[in-house]
């Protein structure tokens, strides 16, 4: 029987999570090898260069490129404050003298005889990178940042927005079915990762932006809401900029879809406990999944049943969800998987499935399709 070894999403109740958390530029490593953190230790930080503005001070002073250095009160390397004069012309006699001030506060970088323009370069704009879950620094990567390993719970969605958050996991909802409506969503549950079951309208989740809710966990959510949240149309889904407030993890795709079972009950499990989550999406090449992770000391893993680092491979009957459009988040029954190559309309050759997606068969290539837990 033909079998095809496309892993799915991880819901991983005990593993070795490693998480690299590096600057966007170098800098400076602040803890070392060994030490312990909590998620919000600073562990690098850096600073970006700051905005530059660019002045034209021959223009203003009606002079010509090589007279600026001339009228230039301001050297360069000078910190200079908004409004500040940096040039002025002698003026005639003393008199109707014209002058140039700063747009902004930060240090004269260039003053340019040839295009008779000035160079102001903003304050350094500080960066720093927290440890984002609790753990233990495995290595330092000099200059860059380091990798974080803890161990615990271990959770990917198929897709979210809103970055990273953190805060203890709050389940609402009495079961997988379940939606989390407005009437749920309540003050107290500020700064917490709630946890639903199949569902949360845009209403819902405007009121958890609204209430400070740090992150929603749901089985799924209308796509076509997602442009009311997000302003504009999500075409290639790279997400995780998002300035929300509110993290979005949807554990199973667009529309009314229950959590998968194991899902909901290892959520369950640890309601109450600490829980740091992502949204960051990014579906092709260098796939990223949004992610839940439940580190858990010594005596939180006693008990706990280990997974095994491996992964079942789809098979004729396989229940599959697809990962791309244009069948996204929509899930069928494996009908057959054909060994020969088939062209795409990309006109590639690939390996493909075929799925039957509510009634109608359609050919998708295997590298789409994800495994999903059955009853």
């Amino acid at each position: 029987m033909a079998h095809s070894y496309t892993p799915g999403l991880k819901v991983l109740q005990e593993t070795i999570i490693d998480k690299e958390r590096r600057l966007p530029l170098k800098g400076t490593v602040t803890v070392e090898k060994g030490q312990s953190v909590t998620p919000d230790d600073i562990v690098a930080k850096t600073e970006l260069p700051g905005n530059v503005q660019m002045v034209n001070v021959a223009n203003q002073l009606n002079i010509d490129a090589i007279d600026v250095s001339e009228a230039m009160i301001a050297k360069e390397g000078t910190l200079v404050s908004k409004d500040e004069m940096i040039a002025e012309t002698k003026g005639l006699f003393g008199f109707f003298k014209s002058n140039v001030t700063a747009p902004v506060d930060g240090t004269i970088e260039v003053i340019s005889d040839t295009t008779g323009q000035v160079v102001i370069r903003e304050a350094p704009i500080p960066v720093e990178i927290d440890a984002y879950m609790q753990g233990i620094i495995k290595d330092v990567i000099p200059e860059e940042g380091v990798i974080i390993e803890s161990e615990g719970v271990f959770i990917q969605g198929i897709f979210g927005i809103g970055g990273e958050s953190r805060g203890d996991l709050a389940v609402i909802v009495d079961n997988r079915e379940d939606e989390i409506t407005e009437d749920i969503i309540t003050p107290e549950l500020a700064g917490k990762i709630i946890v639903g079951g199949s569902f949360i309208s845009l209403s819902a989740f405007k009121k958890a932006i609204q209430m400070k809710i740090a992150g929603v966990v749901v089985g799924g959510f209308n796509y076509y809401d997602l442009e009311d949240i997000l302003g504009y149309i999500l075409g290639v889904a790279i997400t995780g900029s998002e300035n929300l407030g509110t993290s979005l993890i949807l554990t199973e795709g667009y529309g009314k879809i229950r959590m998968g079972r194991r899902t909901f009950e290892l959520l369950k499990r640890h309601h109450g406990k600490f829980a740091s989550v992502n949204g960051s999406t990014q579906i092709r090449a260098g796939v990223i999944r949004p992610e839940i992770v439940i580190p858990l000391s010594k005596d939180q893993l006693k008990g706990e049943h280990k997974d095994a680092d491996a992964s079942e491979g789809i098979q004729a009957g396989s229940l599959v969800r697809v990962i791309r459009a244009p069948y996204f988040g929509r899930m069928g029954t494996v009908i057959d998987l054909p060994s020969e190559l088939r062209k795409m309309e990309s006109e590639t050759m690939v390996r493909i499935a075929i799925i039957e997606i509510q009634g109608e068969n359609v050919e998708i290539p295997r590298a789409n399709l994800e495994m999903i837990e059955t009853d």
